[in-house]
């Protein structure tokens, strides 16, 4: 059995009396980890699925009618999990009601897609009720049993833990890179399954989810949009190059955009360009949650990088002991570094991504030294290497890495 990172975080004592809302992709695990969660605390006969009509009968005739069902547990406030309950009108007053009446007997976890996470931003009324915690594709770690990565103060003790720290087994990359991060076709290890899962993935999250829950009509373009991304990965996305493959206006492609990242079918990474000369300050780069979605090898291996570095961040802000963020570096001229991680909104280390160990390139060295003496990692999909070169900067195999 597969062992999310995020449950030790996410239900952890130390977050009080707040809701814990797990959001994150479709299929990524969010119900499976909320309901062993629930197994391990006792409380597994509060599980409710709010797209079950059996749950939508209680609730009408009884609005708190898992209160009768916690109290039998005579357990010490139990969790009570609420599975796509957004999907129900007024799911934000059910839960401040709820919450309200219940806080010192009852704790909840409450669990959605994309459309949950869009819709929480939509108001306020839970404020102060909940902490908001994101779930991420399987990482390396997480299939291949690792304990999660904890949070360092620096970049180079992060990178001295690395080089002296055990490896994952090296066909787990391979495998992640073949069929996805994401659990059922991971697990399957099929390739058949795997593209037909893709498929139908698309189609459940465009003219589902996309088509349900925003004003966007246009769903062949967003479709022809994320069909073009792929050959894109990689590269600060150039909005020229899309406007005239897709033939529509720039605040269109830019909302298109902002829509896949809303449902969590893309992410972006933003430049970083407080102290490097003539850095680039507008074009992200965008990556696929699914990196198998990516054809070419070297810029599927960069976005299987730039989400184990997002999955991390995304772990270690939810886990409060400082926010981290994901950038990448860039000038002008063209000399880029693939990510740059902040601590706090500063440098923390640089990563570049390579396919082979080799020399690492000079222009990282002169990044490097302009954010602060931050390390330089050049994080390869080449098994077996460990290397510290006498400037400092240091090569990885991406198993021993993560």
């Amino acid at each position: 059995m597969l062992t999310r990172h995020l449950a030790a975080v996410a239900f952890a004592p130390g977050f009080g009396r707040q809701m814990r809302f797990i959001v994150g992709p479709r299929q990524a695990g969010k119900t499976f980890m909320a309901r062993a969660f629930l197994r391990q605390s006792g409380s597994e006969r509060l599980y409710y699925n709010w797209d079950q009509r059996a749950v939508q009968d209680r609730r009408r005739r009884d609005p708190y009618f898992y209160w009768s069902d916690a109290f039998a547990l005579r357990r010490s406030r139990p969790w009570v999990c609420f599975d796509e309950i957004h999907k129900t009108r007024h799911w934000k007053n059910l839960l401040k009601d709820g919450f309200d009446r219940f806080e010192g007997r009852l704790r909840f976890v409450v669990t959605g897609s994309a459309s949950m996470d869009l819709r929480r931003k939509a108001g306020d009324s839970l404020a102060g009720r909940f902490f908001a915690f994101r779930l991420n594709p399987l990482t390396l770690g997480e299939a291949a049993g690792r304990p999660a990565p904890r949070p360092f103060g620096t970049g180079r003790a992060w990178l001295d833990a690395r080089l002296d720290g055990p490896a994952i087994p090296k066909d787990t990359v391979g495998a992640l890179l073949a069929f996805g991060p994401f659990p059922e076709p991971f697990l399957k290890h099929a390739g058949p399954f795997r593209n037909r899962w893709a498929e139908d993935y698309l189609d459940r999250v465009v003219r589902g989810d996309i088509r349900d829950l925003t004003p966007l009509s246009d769903l062949h373009a967003i479709e022809a949009l994320v069909r073009l991304l792929p050959e894109r990965v990689g590269s600060p996305l150039s909005m020229r190059s899309l406007l005239e493959d897709l033939r529509i206006a720039h605040p269109t492609v830019a909302r298109h955009l902002a829509v896949l990242a809303d449902f969590f079918l893309v992410f972006a990474v933003p430049p970083f360009a407080r102290s490097i000369a003539r850095a680039i300050r507008k074009e992200r780069k965008f990556y696929f949650y699914d990196c198998a979605r990516v054809p070419d090898p070297a810029a599927r291996f960069e976005n299987l990088v730039a989400m184990e570095l997002k999955a991390r961040c995304d772990l270690w802000s939810g886990g409060g002991s400082a926010r981290f963020d994901l950038h990448y570096v860039r000038t002008r001229d063209g000399r880029e570094t693939d990510f740059l991680l902040t601590r706090e909104g500063k440098p923390w280390a640089l990563v570049e991504c390579k396919l082979a160990a080799g020399p690492v390139a000079p222009h990282h060295r002169v990044h490097a030294a302009a954010l602060g003496g931050i390390p330089v990692i050049q994080v390869c999909r080449e098994p077996g290497v460990r290397m510290l070169g006498p400037d400092g900067t240091c090569q990885l195999s991406a198993e021993a890495l993560f």
